[in-house]
């Protein structure tokens, strides 16, 4: 179980990240066409995993719009958003910021998601979604960076992120 924070106020964590070298946990995730997505769907790619309560938040929007950015900058590789959000939200916040190098995916049918990566919040008013967590992953499915970022109300390190990604 990890603590974070928002705005000083501590709400806990299921579990934690799971560790850099071990293999990154399976997921079925929903696309913005009501499919499946699982990590086989991106076998053979590098994978970071912006994990945030909602696009509809301030900094949510921020990261994301911050990764889009980046994601032209990076051959074999998927720039993954997961949030609680119903993919058809989540689609709408993409069109309007025009965030189409990304991939917004939700966890609408299930949260096992953010158990198995250990972000699920447990406690307090946002007990049910995600706290703020970015997560890397190699080709070969192997964990090379984690983040949990203390204050969901602050930005991830993008620099290491995008580092440790290379």
């Amino acid at each position: 179980m990890a603590t974070v924070t928002l705005q000083g106020n501590e709400f806990h964590t299921c579990g934690e990240l799971p560790a850099v070298g071990s293999k990154a946990p399976d997921f079925v995730l929903v696309d913005g066409d009501l499919n499946n997505v699982s990590l086989a769907t991106y076998a053979g790619k590098k994978k970071l995993l912006n994990i945030v309560p909602s696009l509809d938040t301030p900094t949510c929007a921020l990261s994301t719009k911050k990764f889009n950015e980046k994601a032209g900058d990076f051959d074999n590789t998927v720039f993954l958003m997961v949030s609680a959000d119903l993919p058809f939200a989540m689609g709408r916040f993409c069109k309007a910021e025009g965030t189409d190098n990304v991939i917004p995916l939700s966890m609408m049918r299930s949260r096992n998601f953010a158990k198995d990566y250990g972000v699920l919040i447990e406690d307090g008013p946002l007990a049910g979604i995600t706290c703020r967590a970015v997560v890397v992953i190699d080709e070969d499915d192997n964990v090379v960076y984690t983040e949990l970022v203390p204050e969901i109300a602050n930005e991830p390190d993008y620099d290491r992120a995008l580092t440790d990604l290379r």
